[in-house]
């Protein structure tokens, strides 16, 4: 009996299907695979597209413009610092003068005090009565008397003089608090820049060295096709343009209206070919508003530091009056500058990696031009 209850229960032995009934068995297995393959795979992330190379340029030409714009801002914060700092000097010096002044009151204010007390024992009326020599002794009190009037002024322009130290102090010390402020904003724009550019500097790595040289080559022949009228330049120009031989380039036949606009114009020739560097004013590096400000200070002629403080330096033109050295503005964010140099072109400092060149200044957004003299 106890032997019948244990066979009841021992597992019956699984035979493998044959047939149709393994088909069905496979078709399930496959299946419920799949489904947990799908399963897994639904939470991950497609992989990104590799970009293109035409896409990986014009990511770093957005770059360049941003970086740009950023560097206008830093030449705008770096020139508010400069005043800033030479505020806080000019305070510093001036409190430094006050607190001599006020040294040499207090000194003598002292010597004065000292004088009195060896003097000053006896009351006046007992001197006079003792004296044997009235008319003396009326004398000397004549002159303490004077004495004491020059003690009382002393006295008044020390107080007047502490009044003043303190007040250039708080003015000194709202100065620094404004330096500070210069300072941290020059941090940003400068920390904005190298963020940019070393952004672009690693899209252009993705480039092979072909695609690279293709990037730049390209800007030369946009030059190179503006030159000659909008149509293909020629292969040797095309040569001459990438071995950058701007300097080589022909100067325009349109006259500049004044003498001041010619030596600008002279000083942008002879500047081309040097390299864009953001902040830079000269003589060895440029950027696009160091270089305009740079020639038009040749010419004798100071202008501000950034272009949308250049825009304002002068009379507005229209791009149909347009005249060698005027100043030529790009972008609606008035973040670019060059020097036109008649024949609808223009010498600029492009971008960092890009030298001074002629371009024409159809090569970006037009925004507005200035007459300087």
């Amino acid at each position: 009996m106890a032997a019948h209850r244990k066979s009841a229960h021992r597992k019956p032995k699984q035979r493998p299907f044959t047939g149709p009934a393994a088909r069905t068995a496979a078709t399930l297995a496959l299946a419920g695979a799949a489904t947990a393959t799908s399963a897994t795979g639904a939470g991950a992330a497609p992989a990104e597209p590799v970009p293109t190379a035409a896409q990986v340029r014009a990511k770093v030409d957005r770059l360049y413009h941003d970086a740009e714009v950023a560097t206008e801002k830093y030449n705008g914060a770096k020139e508010k610092e400069a005043a800033a700092t030479k505020a806080v000097d000019t305070l510093a010096d001036e409190a430094a003068r006050r607190t001599d002044r006020l040294n040499t009151a207090r000194h003598t204010l002292g010597s004065m005090a000292t004088a009195q007390y060896r003097t000053g024992a006896l009351d006046p009326a007992v001197q006079l009565a003792l004296s044997s020599d009235p008319d003396s002794y009326l004398e000397r009190a004549a002159h303490l008397d004077r004495a004491g009037d020059r003690q009382a002024s002393l006295l008044s322009s020390i107080r007047r003089q502490l009044s003043g130290i303190a007040r250039v102090k708080a003015r000194a010390d709202q100065e620094t608090e404004t330096l500070a402020a210069r300072r941290a904003e020059l941090d940003k724009h400068r920390a904005a820049i190298q963020s940019k550019l070393a952004d672009a500097r690693k899209l252009l790595a993705t480039l092979t060295a072909a695609e690279r040289a293709a990037y730049e080559r390209a800007a030369y022949e946009r030059v190179a096709d503006a030159a000659h009228g909008g149509g293909p330049a020629a292969p040797a120009d095309r040569a001459v343009v990438g071995a950058h031989a701007d300097r080589a380039a022909p100067r325009s036949s349109v006259a500049a209206p004044n003498s001041r606009a010619a030596r600008a114009v002279a000083f942008a020739h002879g500047v081309i070919g040097k390299p864009y560097v953001w902040g830079a004013t000269g003589p060895n590096a440029f950027d696009c508003s160091g270089l305009t400000q740079a020639a038009w200070q040749a010419a004798g002629v100071s202008l501000p530091r950034t272009t949308y403080t250049q825009i304002n330096a002068g009379q507005r033109v229209s791009r149909s009056e347009l005249a060698p050295g005027d100043l030529v503005f790009f972008y609606s964010g008035i973040s670019h500058v060059g020097l036109y140099i008649g024949g609808g072109q223009m010498i600029h400092a492009p971008r960092p990696g890009a030298p001074v060149r002629i371009a024409p200044i159809s090569q970006m957004p037009f925004a507005g031009a200035t007459r300087v003299a």
